[in-house]
């Protein structure tokens, strides 16, 4: 078989457009280039989409990134037939959504590409859409009978909606978006006057907020890898060095976490961690990839889910391939097999029949 062509699709509207760019260039840089040719599409804030020049990365220095160059051929879905410009179709074999977060992490660009009949690397529309919405993942977990951290969700930062979260939760609190990753909008709340404006933060990002205690505990991920029968790998372990894992801590300083690979945890509590970590994965209708973001609360030694992060950051410091790449799955191994998975999901698809 010769060289199959990727497109790696970054960028996007999200307030997590400068991690897609930063996770593109890891995912460029990584990718085999006698199995793979690449193709580049750049989504700007704006949600335009333009074929990119051809990249060329000679060092992996942290921080490094894939502009969004905006004076180039514009990029067009077109269904049934895939990608295209005004020069004609692209030659495209899998796309590789490097999206995180709303408008690329949320299943409207699944959406897209389904229509658009190609195969893409992650999770599709309804797994997708499900895990970028925290409180839906959560109730489906609680329905599945997983353990989750206690919430509120609010829509407005009105006092009765601050009066709500006094009465169920003690301080602090995490003020959160409900469809925002990457710790964009994030507050932890010490005190009740601070409630009000943390509130009125998250908001910037999303019409919903969620409002969570503050866990006393440490913070544990685990990598899930496959489509219906899924993987876990060994968990790692976040020790931010800011207050909490923080947008700044997990993208901008270098010595913002230290992350511990594996975690230090006895083999029982290892195992339920993964174990929970695919029913995790499963419950929300995910294939491909995720990382599953846990609590291991110190008191009690009780294990919560958090969040699942359906296309997890890919860049050079980012916890999903170095989890993978600790259990013996390199990066660019890594690469290949969601390649070849996203190849098999669109094959499974491919041979359902939708009329009769």
């Amino acid at each position: 078989m010769g060289q199959r062509t990727i497109c790696i699709l970054y960028g996007g509207r999200s307030g997590e457009h400068e991690v897609s760019c930063r996770s593109a260039a890891s995912v460029s840089r990584n990718l085999d280039s006698e199995k793979y040719r690449q193709v580049l599409i750049g989504i700007d804030k704006a949600g335009r989409w333009h074929l990119q020049p051809e990249p060329r990365f000679e060092r992996a220095d942290y921080g490094e990134r894939l502009e969004v160059v905006q004076e180039t051929e514009a990029v067009a879905v077109i269904p049934g037939q895939g990608l295209g410009t005004h020069s004609g179709i692209l030659e495209v074999d899998v796309v590789f959504p490097v999206l995180h977060g709303t408008f690329g992490e949320d299943g409207t660009v699944q959406g897209l590409l389904e229509m658009a009949d190609l195969p893409y690397v992650g999770a599709g529309v309804l797994g997708s859409s499900l895990a970028m919405d925290k409180q839906k993942t959560k109730e489906i977990w609680k329905q599945a009978g997983l353990p989750v951290v206690e919430f509120v969700v609010v829509r407005d930062n009105s006092a009765e909606s601050v009066a709500t979260v006094l009465q169920r939760l003690e301080m602090p609190v995490f003020v959160k978006p409900v469809t925002a990753g990457s710790s964009v909008g994030v507050t932890k709340v010490h005190g009740r006057e601070e409630l009000q404006p943390a509130i009125a933060e998250a908001l910037r990002y999303d019409a919903k907020v969620m409002v969570e205690p503050a866990v006393e505990g440490r913070e544990i991920e685990c990598a899930v890898l496959g489509n219906e029968k899924a993987e876990a790998f060994a968990p790692g372990e976040i020790l931010p060095a800011h207050e909490f894992y923080s947008y700044q801590a997990k993208y901008v300083d270098p010595e913002g976490a230290e992350l511990l690979l594996p975690a230090d945890l006895p083999e029982a509590t290892s195992r339920q961690i993964r174990k929970l970590a695919v029913a995790a994965f499963q419950a929300v209708e995910c294939s491909g990839m995720a990382r599953v973001d846990f609590f291991l609360e110190r008191a009690s030694g009780r294990i919560l889910l958090n969040e699942i992060n359906t296309i997890p950051g890919f860049t050079n410091i980012s916890m999903y391939p170095k989890m993978c790449e600790a259990s013996g799955l390199p990066y660019p191994k890594l690469l290949e097999r969601l390649i070849e998975l996203a190849v098999e999901r669109h094959g499974r698809r491919a041979r359902l029949r939708y009329s009769l």
